[in-house]
């Protein structure tokens, strides 16, 4: 009975040590960094960006690795395989709403991954053409609410962060309007400028430039507070709208489930330091990243309320799951 108990013990142990011993030699490789969208989305620059700075200070390479396809579920699903060790990290900006957005799945959003942090936020604009004499947010609602139905809006696609931000916006303001999907924010926006949809909310790097030249109007940001790209433009909730108005479009980190703690901590404690370098902060302002400064444990609970919020919002708005 002793020698058996004693041969479990060592078996424990040699389960445990592996772990044990990467986690207080982390890292001594290069670390792949997977973002499940195509080059150049807001997730894959925001990662480059910051990805290298924090390779830099931990003086190992980090590969930023693109796995498109299935809405990012496919590169989200190699990192929730991938052996939770710290040299394989998740950089991807919608896991809520996919979460949400597809039926089945082939990893649990919430016990799958450990969120790490979020890179940043990029607030949403809404913005009309100005030959629709919308000065203002409620000027829209207005339209809408007089005519129910009759307003339709432009997103980036089905399931993009332009089509749960509009929805948020339109069941907060209670008004009706159809939805017009395309293929990507460029053509959502130049349909708004044409007069052809009667507004969209999008990114601030889409949106900022046509604002300035005048192609476009800026009637509220989908934020809690007011941005530094546009200062003089006000939120949602100062426009009169509560708090769920709010659609939070950030850049999350996170790790394979069963990550060491003292990993997890290394790398939150590292990347926050490379948010912090002068010229990570710049690059990420030219971008319209505004910080959003939340520790692991908050980051976490702020991934599952937002698992919440979409699910609900997709069955409110009768959003098609696939």
């Amino acid at each position: 009975m002793i020698q058996r108990s004693l041969a479990l013990l060592l078996a424990s142990f040699a389960i445990a040590f592996p772990q044990i011993a990467s986690a207080q030699g982390w890292p001594n490789k290069t670390i792949t960094a997977i973002v499940p969208l195509g080059a150049g989305s807001a997730s894959d620059i925001i990662a480059r960006v910051v990805m290298e700075q924090v390779g830099k200070q931990i003086g190992q390479t980090v590969v930023v690795e693109n796995r498109p396809g299935a809405g990012g579920t496919i590169g989200a699903n190699m990192v929730a395989k991938a052996a939770p060790d710290g040299y394989t990290v998740l950089i991807y900006g919608a896991l809520t709403s996919a979460h949400a957005l597809y039926s089945k799945l082939p990893y649990d959003s919430v016990n799958d991954f450990i969120p790490v942090m979020s890179l940043g936020q990029q607030p949403l604009v809404i913005v009309s053409a100005p030959a629709k004499g919308h000065k203002k947010l409620d000027d829209l609602i207005a339209a809408g609410k007089a005519r129910p139905g009759a307003l339709n809006y432009s997103t980036a696609g089905v399931g993009s962060a332009s089509h749960f931000g509009a929805e948020r916006l339109r069941a907060s303001a209670g008004f009706e309007a159809q939805h017009i999907p395309f293929k990507g924010a460029a053509e959502a926006v130049t349909d708004v400028i044409a007069g052809r949809s009667d507004f969209s909310v999008q990114l601030t790097a889409t949106t900022v430039p046509q604002i300035r030249e005048g192609n476009l109007t800026a009637l509220a940001v989908s934020a809690h507070k007011r941005i530094a790209l546009l200062p003089d433009v006000p939120t949602t909730i100062e426009a009169g709208l509560p708090a769920g108005s709010v659609y939070p479009f950030y850049t999350g980190l996170y790790l394979p489930a069963k990550t060491p703690r003292e990993i997890v901590e290394k790398l939150q404690q590292e990347t926050a330091k490379a948010l912090d370098a002068p010229a990570v902060k710049a690059r990420l302002a030219t971008l319209g990243v505004e910080p959003m400064p939340l520790g692991q444990a908050e980051f976490a609970r702020f991934i599952r309320a937002d698992i919440d919020a979409n699910v609900a919002l997709v069955k409110a708005a009768n959003i098609p799951t696939q």
